[in-house]
């Protein structure tokens, strides 16, 4: 839960950064590489499941 919360204030402080030094270039980009570190992880979660399968 802790995680979150930094999390939560992490990503406030960089829209506010980029807001306030003109960078909208730069969201899709963070916006890209979050996507991508969820697919990482969900794909490391369920490697174990997918051996057992063959």
């Amino acid at each position: 839960m802790r995680f979150l919360r930094h999390f939560g204030r992490l990503l406030k402080e960089f829209f506010g950064f980029a807001a306030e030094h003109k960078a909208w270039w730069i969201i899709p980009l963070v916006l890209v590489l979050l996507l991508l570190m969820f697919i990482i992880v969900a794909g490391q979660a369920a490697a174990p499941f997918i051996y057992t399968l063959f």
